[in-house]
């Protein structure tokens, strides 16, 4: 077994504090949590979203165009109006908007952001990293345990195909709602979770139905910023119990900006491609005559992958229209002593948010020396190598019943623009970020 020590960043205030004192005895725990001894008769704001019979296209963000708005705008009013409301409230670890951030000179412009609080509050613990697929254990932390203070609205599927937002809905203990929370110790401004279904417990694995879930999410917050992460276990997830991550960060990230190249289009309209001059190979997923479509061939892909044990990361952007799919391995690196004391010395851990250009460093050295070819090395230890990384896209493809694998006729495009505004220019000094 491969095994290295591991400091989880801490998501939730209870999560050390349950380290720190164990489980409390008695028929309730006292800590107002979203287990069964608190939350029969607690009331969230729900959010229920208008399904989304169709992909975005490039003109057409909003799956409310040409109909009525939204009840409630999803990232302005809400999202960010309750994550402001818990920061008033002081149930944030530090301070994010206190970070200093960055871009970096260069051509890809890599952001660095100094996050000097994340690595001092954090507990540590032995973290398995050569299973993926690890069972749900109730007697480590999981996001049941959080309090209900932390937990900002329900969202979940409209029954009636309309979209609906009620300030205070009561929580039915035998439909597992799923719940947007807060994470306690953020990476960047609106950093919350996405928690599917949270009272059955599952473990960090992708299904067709959660993934979905998240696309919804980053089609209803119709902002190309905000942007939805997930991490498997062996690639720096650090609970075991089924997640997404989503941060709004107003610059493109630099793989957003990266070229492909187009391996095939299926006959449900998804393109599939190759990711061109980046450090970290991945897939590219869009297109689609449906949300559902695109999300079943990404969901397979990710099932195969982690049936398979192969570690990945996914970043979902572009309001749900793009996806990327990076099987990785830095971690099974780390453990086989296989990573240069240099890059373990900055405890900077790889995960989907790093991947995808946005270094979140924990030393003042790093962050006034960042540079691209720092933020390369570091990227580079993460991919496959081309031999592995072509096996395991023959995995997929059989996974996701592609017939003809890469035999095909292939279309280099030119770097994605995508909906951003172009920030990076020819300049030799860095963009601060406010």
């Amino acid at each position: 077994m491969l095994g290295i020590k591991r400091v989880p960043t801490v998501v939730s205030n209870y999560q050390k504090e349950e380290a720190e004192e164990g489980a409390r005895p008695g028929g309730g725990c006292g800590r107002n949590c979203l287990q069964k001894c608190c939350i029969e008769g607690a009331n969230f704001p729900l959010y229920a979203f208008k399904r989304v019979d169709k992909v975005a296209g490039e003109k057409d963000l909003l799956p409310y165009e040409n109909e009525e708005e939204p009840p409630v705008a999803f990232l302005d009013s809400l999202l960010l109006g309750e994550w402001e409301d818990r920061t008033q409230r002081g149930l944030f670890r530090y301070d994010v908007t206190a970070c200093e951030t960055k871009v970096i000179p260069g051509e890809y412009g890599f952001i660095a952001q100094l996050n000097e609080g994340r690595h001092l509050k954090k507990r540590p613990t032995e973290f398995r990293v050569d299973k993926v697929l690890q069972p749900f254990d109730g007697n480590k932390f999981n996001f049941t345990k959080v309090g209900q203070e932390e937990v900002l609205f329900r969202f979940e599927a409209s029954e009636d195909d309309e979209a609906h937002f009620i300030p205070n809905a009561p929580i039915d203990v035998e439909n597992s709602p799923s719940i947007v929370a807060i994470n306690v110790s953020p990476i960047e401004y609106g950093h919350v979770l996405l928690i599917p279904r949270i009272l059955e417990c599952l473990p960090q694995r992708i299904d067709r139905e959660s993934f979905l879930l998240a696309l919804h999410m980053a089609a209803e917050a119709r902002n190309p910023y905000f942007r939805l992460g997930y991490n498997s276990l062996g690639a720096f997830a650090t609970i075991n119990h089924l997640h997404f991550q989503a941060y709004y960060l107003a610059v493109p990230f630099p793989v957003e900006k990266a070229r492909t190249k187009k391996i095939k289009t299926l006959n449900d309209g998804v393109k599939i491609s190759d990711l061109l001059d980046y450090p970290v190979r991945g897939v590219v997923f869009e297109g689609g005559n449906t949300l559902e479509d695109l999300s079943n061939v990404i969901s397979d892909s990710c099932i195969c992958l982690q049936d398979n044990n192969i570690p990945y990361n996914v970043l979902i952007c572009d309001s749900g229209k793009r996806v990327f799919l990076f099987p990785q391995c830095y971690a099974e690196k780390q453990a086989l002593g296989e990573v240069s004391p240099e890059l373990l010395d900055s405890q900077v851990n790889p995960a989907v948010w790093e991947i995808s250009g946005h270094m979140v460093l924990k030393r003042r050295k790093d962050y006034d020396e960042a540079s691209e070819a720092n933020a390369w090395r570091l990227l580079a230890e993460v991919s496959l190598s081309e031999e592995r990384f072509e096996e395991v896209k023959a995995l997929m493809f059989e996974g996701i019943s592609c017939g003809e694998r890469f035999s095909l006729e292939v279309e280099v495009e030119a770097p994605n623009k995508g909906s951003h505004q172009a920030m990076v220019h020819e300049k030799q000094e860095c963009l601060v970020l406010q």
